[in-house]
């Protein structure tokens, strides 16, 4: 009676009724730091762009997170596990995909410096009669070099601040002072900081490879 929307509900309206409802009732079932998964769930879900497969990988991992948060207090009669299920083979896909792309932008880089390679030699065994005007060309040249560079430092720097962040967050879950009730869930979103520390480090290499 006091529902803030009334069912049938879509997800939409789910994700209205989290934020709600959140402090009088959901934030005593699962802890209220998830509340910031619901807002990035409701966020993106259904903003009017199109999503890159980066922020699918957030998503993904998000909802996982809440899945495992409520599988804490009830499977739902097997609905959450079965959930949980396909959203981890969700993330394999996407995984898989990833790679693939990765892999893809690897060989048509390697076939662009093979071309390089050899416009260079051949440049090397002509004449250059401009070599005033060759020089001032250079500069040019180096700039997308340059931008790689950039964006590769952006994505290191990026997976460093997020791992810096989980290492904290793990440091203060595993402390031994802490009570052997709380001690349970601690680990259990110690385990979820892991496997966000494992994405993070997949997306070093990836950044890496790009």
């Amino acid at each position: 009676q006091i529902l803030y929307l009334k069912p049938p509900w879509t997800l939409a309206n789910l994700l209205k009724c989290y934020k709600k409802h959140w402090m009088a009732v959901f934030g005593y079932v699962v802890p209220r730091s998830l509340l910031s998964t619901i807002e990035c769930l409701s966020k993106h879900l259904y903003a009017d762009k199109p999503f890159d497969s980066s922020t699918v990988h957030i998503l993904l991992q998000e909802s996982k997170k809440l899945l495992h948060a409520f599988s804490c207090r009830s499977d739902y009669n097997g609905v959450l596990p079965q959930a949980y299920a396909e959203v981890t083979k969700l993330c394999e896909t996407l995984g898989e995909v990833r790679a693939a792309l990765v892999e893809q932008d690897l060989s048509e880089d390697i076939m662009v410096l093979s071309e390089n390679a050899a416009c260079e030699k051949m440049e090397a065994t002509m004449p250059n009669p401009q070599s005033t005007e060759e020089k001032e060309l250079h500069p040019s040249f180096y700039v997308p070099q340059e931008n790689r560079h950039q964006e590769i430092w952006s994505v290191l720097e990026g997976v460093w601040n997020t791992m810096n962040l989980y290492s904290i967050e793990l440091f203060q879950k595993l402390d031994p002072s802490a009570l052997s009730m709380a001690a349970k869930a601690s680990f259990e979103e110690a385990f979820l900081g892991l496997q966000k520390l494992l994405a993070a480090v997949k997306d070093i290499r990836e950044g890496i490879g790009r």
